[in-house]
């Protein structure tokens, strides 16, 4: 009698090779980049943990301190500078982190991407670890801290242009957004796991808060050895451009079909001609790493670059502010601050969902950005005036706003870098979604730097101006996208008889 396959083989087998492989492909990256996100996260939590109010922290029976209001908390943080110092750990890591990150595209492109990030994501690891240690080998100097963050911001540069050049091999533009928007939401699960796992730690030894995150991303780079896939052609499979165009796409290039076809069927006829060879040699020229000047020059890039630098300011000064604010405000412990302040990526998942469909459906990347920022703006407001009137308006305020601040950060990271990577004036040149990418997240990573800081500097002034601060990024990040919304709204109007998009401009 013949065994039936298992329900889970059986489904398994429905989907074709090439399938299997695009899905095994997005979950690997999902998990590489949720590791990177899950080990940045540490800081921010431990920060309360760092400098406390030790008038509420119970006095252990065998410890002897007399009028030291400061004795629970960790030198060098137990001055009243100890914002300064938190924002100068922040920026070592940020700072080096753009600055590393401009370059970094450059050698993804040149590098095997499976040793690329294997290697960034072990040595990552490492400097996470380094962290921890301080706790156990009781280091209070804030050279050691900063020196590390640093080291660890350069290593991190190895993750987003990697995983954007391997899920843009893969995919093609049909439903890109979508796609991408699930995907992004890496960034919120390795902001949420990030802060449960530091949290687990924080009040009993804040080391492992960083050692267990260490652990985590290491153990994910020995994972990318063994199993990353690069390309398509790696393993045999199709290209996704040969069947993924969107049906938008083969409408205009319709017209174009007759002659590609006469060009084809010439190609074919002179392949066993003398001059075969230079063919060749004009398709491994269309491969070739674009430099930093060619991929500024491709449309859209300067805007969008600019544009994630001010979303990317209010994004991080969330990611790396918004437990300590939670606990000044509202009162909560280091941990309760940790978990509450999750909701907000909670909210960045749903909104990095949305942003990715609507975009899909409108074809206005732009546009889409823009309106979530527009109506984030305002939600920032209401946040610092009601939103710690009641638990429930907490929970609800987060969300939303981290629906609209990550949803356009989210979008422009993924979808835009990856269509821009492969936009039509590079003529199928596939190796520049590397640089691409890197320009695009490296400008915002400028922002990310400026935020943290900023707030830093601001908040012992009042909470207020900070928001004031976050509010006018998000209006300068607007502004930067009018140019491209005009040119999808003139499409969208029926004044221009190209597609709408920003990929027409």
């Amino acid at each position: 009698m013949k065994s039936s396959l298992a329900p889970g083989i059986r489904l398994v087998t429905s989907f074709s090779r090439d399938s299997r492989y695009r899905g095994f492909t997005l979950v690997l990256t999902f998990l590489f980049y949720t590791a990177y996100h899950l080990s940045r996260k540490p800081i921010s939590i431990v920060k309360g943990q760092l400098h406390r109010n030790c008038s509420t922290v119970i006095r252990p029976a065998d410890l002897n301190v007399t009028d030291n209001s400061t004795w629970c908390d960790w030198a060098p943080f137990d001055q009243d500078n100890y914002k300064t110092l938190f924002g100068a750990l922040d920026n070592s890591f940020l700072i080096a982190y753009a600055i590393g990150m401009f370059f970094s595209g450059m050698f993804g492109e040149r590098v095997p991407l499976r040793y690329y990030l294997s290697a960034g994501m072990l040595l990552s690891g490492l400097f996470t670890c380094l962290f921890g240690l301080g706790f156990y080998l009781d280091i209070h100097s804030i050279w050691y801290y900063a020196c590390i963050q640093a080291m660890n911001g350069l290593m991190q540069t190895t993750g987003w242009p990697a995983v954007v050049a391997c899920v843009g091999n893969w995919f093609g533009k049909g439903k890109r957004g979508f796609i991408m928007g699930i995907w992004n939401s890496h960034t919120s699960v390795g902001n949420i796991l990030g802060s449960l796992i530091a949290g687990v730690y924080v009040s009993s030894s804040w080391g492992m808060s960083f050692i267990v995150p260490g652990l985590i991303i290491a153990s994910t780079g020995v994972l990318c050895f063994f199993l990353l896939v690069e390309k398509p052609e790696d393993v045999n499979c199709s290209s996704p451009q040969h069947h993924d165009s969107a049906a938008q796409e083969n409408a205009e290039r319709e017209p174009l079909l007759r002659h590609s076809t006469v060009a084809n069927e010439e190609q074919i006829f002179s392949s066993t001609s003398p001059v075969s060879n230079e063919s060749v040699e004009v398709v491994e020229d269309h491969s070739e790493a674009i430099s930093f000047c060619g991929a500024l020059s491709i449309p859209g890039v300067v805007e969008f670059s600019l544009c994630l630098l001010f979303a990317k300011l209010v994004s991080y000064t969330f990611l790396y502010w918004l437990p300590l604010y939670i606990s000044n405000v509202a009162h909560f412990d280091a941990k309760e601050a940790g978990d509450m302040s999750t909701l907000f990526d909670v909210g960045g998942i749903v909104g990095g969902i949305v942003a990715g469909l609507v975009s899909d459906h409108t074809g206005g990347r732009a546009t889409t950005c823009a309106v979530m920022l527009t109506l984030a703006a305002p939600m920032l407001f209401l946040y610092n005036s009601i939103g710690q009137s009641s638990i429930g308006a907490t929970i609800a305020m987060l969300m939303v706003c981290g629906a609209l601040v990550n949803g356009p950060y989210a979008l422009i990271t993924t979808a835009v870098s990856a269509d821009l990577g492969t936009h039509e004036s590079l003529r199928g040149n596939s190796r520049a979604l590397s640089t691409v990418t890197a320009i695009i997240d490296g400008t915002g990573s400028i922002g990310a730097a400026l935020g943290p800081l900023l707030a830093g500097v601001i908040s012992p002034t009042g909470w207020t101006n900070v928001f004031y601060m976050l509010i006018s990024s998000d209006v300068l990040a607007c502004l930067f996208l009018s140019r491209l919304v005009y040119k999808e709204v003139q499409g969208w109007c029926g004044r221009t008889s190209r597609l709408p998009g920003f990929k027409e401009i």
